[in-house]
């Protein structure tokens, strides 16, 4: 959990303006201004930990944490990064796999047998 603090506090420590590439503005430029967002909590009776975990479930449903997972830290050797698609290729493959095992058995069980 410190960890993802500290990720999320240098996350709403950096520049509040992000230019975003590729979004065609009115004047023709190729960058958009994005502000930053940020999450508040206030802290009662000097309760840290309940602050905490207010502020971590705040994190996970508007998907910072996520962001905050996904951020590269270091590079990625190209044959790491093979490794990792392989393995997400393999999760997705097996998710859909068990998707369609469910929608048989669901099927069979709606028909009766």
């Amino acid at each position: 959990m410190n960890t993802i603090v500290r990720r999320a506090y240098n996350l709403c420590r950096s520049p509040p303006l992000l230019p975003i590439q590729g979004v065609n503005t009115v004047s023709g430029g190729e960058h958009q201004i994005q502000q930053c967002r940020g999450i508040r909590v206030r802290v009662h009776n000097g309760n840290l930990e309940q602050a905490l975990k207010f502020m971590q479930r705040k994190m996970q449903s508007s998907g910072i944490e996520r962001q905050i997972k996904n951020l590269q830290t270091h590079h990625v050797k190209n044959s790491e990064k093979r490794v990792l698609a392989r393995k997400k290729l393999q999760r997705r493959i097996q998710s859909q796999e068990l998707a369609h095992r469910i929608k048989v058995i669901l099927a069979d069980k709606a028909r009766g047998l």
